[in-house]
């Protein structure tokens, strides 16, 4: 997780909303990807953080299906998220701060482990919640900030 936060760090320094992920392989414990929102500066809706992680893993184990790994995120992921994270077959999700306007794992609305999927994500979140918290928070203060001057 940590390194999830600082990949949401580096994502801040590009003018980006603070969010970074790892993937990890269960088996060894080995970064297989890691990721952090690009959306403004590739002008893609779809490049958040654990997008741009699991896109790298398939590429690199040449496997859409990214069984036996754990994404860790620093924020809840959205319903975009929590839908590709499902079909990825990823097992397990850690993720630090909740979004309750947009966190799709029960926060907001559910449809990661909704009844109607046929995979099943073990889910813990609230790991480093007050740090990941902080970044958007801060970030998004300042934003504010800078739009009303």
């Amino acid at each position: 997780m940590r390194r999830a936060i600082e990949l949401a760090k580096h994502a801040e320094q590009l003018g980006e909303v603070p969010v970074g992920a790892v993937l990890v392989a269960n088996q060894n414990q080995e970064i297989l990807s890691e990721g952090f929102n690009e959306v403004i500066r590739l002008n893609d809706p779809s490049a958040h953080a654990e997008v741009q992680a699991l896109r790298a893993a398939g590429k690199l184990i040449n496997n859409y299906r990214l069984v036996d790994t754990t994404l860790y995120v620093s924020l809840e992921p959205c319903a975009m998220c929590a839908g590709l994270i499902t079909h990825a077959r990823v097992k397990t999700l850690v993720f630090g701060a909740f979004d309750p306007r947009t966190g799709a794992t029960g926060t907001a609305i559910q449809v990661l482990n909704h009844e109607s999927m046929n995979h099943r994500v073990e889910v813990l979140g609230g790991v480093l919640q007050e740090e990941s918290a902080a970044l958007l928070q801060n970030f998004f203060r300042r934003r504010r900030k800078n739009h009303m001057n």
